[in-house]
């Protein structure tokens, strides 16, 4: 059976409370779903993404404040990121960055917790994932300036051009592709596929949101990794085989991974 490494997903969310137990044990056997990141968005998600984490050993969490959330972050929070970020169960921080479409914290506020928030990823060492709507120019400045100081990262949900995909692989940052992909005008998105090195390409699901076609408009979950890893090498012109391992083991390389296991 291939085998699939979802980079991003919520099972905390509470549309997962009906079957949440029985969709994850599910996730390896029925689907090669075989590792999960779970991500966090503010301290509470970010604490039972570690406790479901511990629970399921194919199950690792990040630790974070989304750009949604920062204006109630507090600066005592950012010493618990810290420490919670110390937990062995965590393989990242985020999802942190900017989103200037909703903007449900102000833009000053974003962009002063989103360098905070980097300086909390340096000291702990771990990739970050990156959120970034309506907000390109000044999330890649941004990134630009840590770049050096940071152990990498993955730009999570990406939505800007094939230029900007190139320009943050350059970074050393990978390139994460989900649902979108598979939605019949995402052109932009299908370019940026095609052009970026399959190196730097990584596979997530968001979900329970942005459910991929043939699912679109339905709670997501990570079984639909299957139809995004189809979509992308549809687009890159291989196997389906072979898109699913260069994407495994990019994911590998991205948390840290493949050095721990052996």
């Amino acid at each position: 059976m291939i085998k699939y490494f979802e980079t991003h997903a919520h099972y905390d969310d509470r549309r997962f409370n009906p079957d949440r137990g029985e969709l994850l044990s599910k996730l390896l056997p029925e689907a090669g779903v075989s590792r999960v990141i779970n991500i966090g968005a503010d301290i509470e998600s970010s604490k039972a993404g570690i406790r479901l984490a511990q629970k399921y050993d194919y199950v690792l969490a990040s630790v974070g404040v989304h750009p949604h959330n920062v204006k109630d972050v507090k600066d005592s929070e950012l010493d618990v990121l810290l420490e919670m970020s110390r937990n062995e169960r965590v393989a990242a921080f985020g999802e942190i960055g900017l989103d200037f479409y909703y903007e449900h914290s102000p833009r000053d506020v974003q962009l002063r917790r989103f360098r905070d928030q980097l300086e909390v990823a340096v000291k702990t060492g771990l990739p970050v994932i990156i959120h970034s709507r309506d907000a390109h120019a000044e999330t890649y400045a941004m990134l630009e300036e840590y770049a050096p100081r940071l152990n990498g990262g993955v730009i999570h949900c990406f939505s800007g051009g094939a230029e900007l995909a190139l320009a943050y692989a350059k970074l050393g940052f990978y390139i994460a592709f989900g649902g979108a992909l598979t939605f019949p005008k995402a052109v932009k998105t299908v370019e940026s596929a095609f052009r970026l090195p399959i190196e730097h390409i990584v596979l997530e699901t968001d979900c329970p949101y942005i459910a991929p076609v043939p699912i679109r408009g339905k709670r997501n979950d990570s079984r639909s990794l299957y139809h995004i890893c189809r979509k992308l090498a549809e687009i890159k012109g291989i196997k389906h085989e072979e898109a699913a391992r260069a994407v495994w083991e990019n994911a590998e390389k991205l948390f840290n991974l493949k050095e721990k296991q052996e």
